[in-house]
């Protein structure tokens, strides 16, 4: 479908706005009044564009996690070059607090938990796959880097436990880039 060019601002400002709003309050606590009112709009406007609130924050939560190119990086240190990325984007890159959201909202909400296995599946699958010496792994391994990516994510930023919180940012990635590195180019069984 093509917008007009006013149409396409009305968009870009909801989408901003639902951003801030659901960063700020979280899925379930956010409406889509607040929203409309955010971006200066009726919000019939928002229905119109994005049909519900689950429409919307899909569309506010499509991310791109800026995963880096790893064709470059010698293999035993693929791991590490995936930890301090997404480290830096969970502890303060520009979208950690949409990610945030995202991940506590997806533990309650179905719609969210697709969005979150969406955006992860695709954009760390193709990753993984992209140095993966067996490209039939590369699903299992892709799971098994998300897996603990997102753990790290849930303990340190949602649960907040404290000796994990209490890590500073390169002793956390020198502790769980060997775990990261196994899971990309070590074996897949004991």
């Amino acid at each position: 479908m093509t917008f007009s060019p006013r149409s396409e601002q009305t968009r870009a400002a909801i989408l901003r706005a639902a951003r801030r709003r659901f960063a700020a309050d979280g899925f379930e606590r956010t409406t889509i009044r607040a929203i409309a009112a955010d971006a200066g709009i009726d919000p019939s406007m928002v229905m119109r564009y994005y049909g519900s609130k689950d429409g919307l924050f899909a569309a506010a939560a499509d991310l791109d996690l800026h995963l880096p190119d790893l064709a470059g990086v010698p293999r035993d240190q693929l791991g590490q070059a995936l930890v301090r990325h997404w480290v830096s984007l969970w502890d303060g890159g520009p979208s950690d607090e949409l990610l945030i959201v995202l991940l506590r909202s997806s533990v309650t909400n179905e719609p969210a938990a697709e969005q979150l296995r969406t955006v992860f599946g695709a954009q760390v699958a193709k990753t993984v796959a992209s140095v993966v010496d067996d490209p039939s792994d590369a699903p299992t391994r892709a799971g098994l880097v998300a897996t603990q990516m997102l753990g790290l994510a849930l303990c340190r930023h949602i649960l907040r436990i404290p000796p994990v919180v209490a890590l500073d940012a390169e002793t956390l990635i020198a502790s769980v880039s060997e775990t990261i590195q196994r899971y990309l180019t070590g074996p897949l069984t004991s």
